[in-house]
């Protein structure tokens, strides 16, 4: 390999590049010049020897980018958790804990008890979509990923939190709103209201329909995932709802109404990297949240 020295603002831009596989939206984010960004990507390049990128069409990570980028996540991950080890170890406090969630309406108790109990810690929310965790994990960006859809990725610790029923919510004057229980096969030509591609609960409606052939019809996504509850019970369609939201003391009117589906359930696990640094206030809120009264009305 030629000879160089790679600087941490290269790698960085790099990871930024590789993530977005798109040299002008790179370079926005960055807040610098897109020349000097390709001249950074080409150092890199020649500084390995080798192409990290194909260039043909539109710009794309290769596999040798890949296997890269894993090191340089983790190599800037474990920097990164140097400077809060010493941190914590120097200011004799409890540290930051930085927690990722596809939804916090799930947290909401444990999050008040924590903070009851350790006044002192900082917590930092992240949103995260669960394809993202993985690799925020990895990259130490978040300590501890909450995610109601399996992720399979190696060099993660896996706690099940619990397992829970996902009912339909229909509008109280709804024809469906005195039923018991309901058919997928039933549910077939009625508007849903549901969350973007990728969430859970959008991955969860269309594994059910399309493991009968069908497509739900859907009229409205919502990126406000509490929202989708109130537009239920304005009449806007019907929608999969789990069952701790239904028993959320703040949920609009509207029936919940069981679905005749083994499968229509979520698991949330709690995850972390296996080999991350944990500040004390990540490992007290590891505690708090695996320690929960988790529901176990299990379906």
């Amino acid at each position: 390999m030629p000879g160089g020295m790679m600087d941490l603002n290269s790698l960085k831009q790099f990871l930024v590049v590789a993530r977005l596989e798109h040299l002008s939206r790179a370079a926005e984010e960055l807040r610098i010049a897109q020349p000097s960004l390709s001249r950074t990507i080409a150092r890199l390049e020649s500084e390995l020897g080798v192409p990290l990128f194909d260039r043909s069409g539109r710009l794309r990570l290769n596999d040798t980018g890949k296997l890269f980028r894993h090191h340089v996540e983790r190599a800037l991950g474990e920097l990164d958790a140097g400077r809060r080890a010493v941190t914590d170890a120097t200011s004799h406090g409890l540290g930051t804990v930085r927690l990722a969630s596809e939804t916090f309406l799930t947290l909401t108790g444990p999050l008040a008890v924590f903070k009851r109990a350790h006044p002192a810690a900082e917590v930092e929310l992240h949103w995260s979509p669960a394809d993202d965790m993985a690799r925020r994990l990895r990259a130490q960006e978040v300590d501890l990923c909450l995610a109601s859809q399996p992720i399979h990725a190696d060099g993660l610790e896996a706690t099940q939190l619990f397992r829970e029923a996902v009912g339909v919510g229909v509008p109280l004057d709804h024809p469906l709103a005195g039923r018991t229980s309901v058919s997928i096969d039933e549910l077939a030509d009625q508007p849903f209201v549901t969350a973007r591609t990728g969430h859970w609960l959008r991955r969860l409606l269309d594994r059910l329909f399309a493991a009968r052939d069908l497509t739900p019809k859907i009229v409205c996504e919502s990126d406000e995932h509490s929202a989708i509850a109130d537009l239920i019970s304005a009449g806007l369609g019907i929608g999969l709802v789990p069952g701790l939201a239904r028993r959320s003391t703040t949920r609009a009117p509207i029936t919940w109404i069981d679905v005749d589906d083994p499968d229509c359930s979520r698991t949330v696990t709690l995850y972390r990297g296996t080999d991350s640094h944990l500040s004390t206030a990540a490992r007290l809120m590891h505690t708090t949240i695996t320690n929960w009264n988790w529901p176990t009305d299990v379906p």
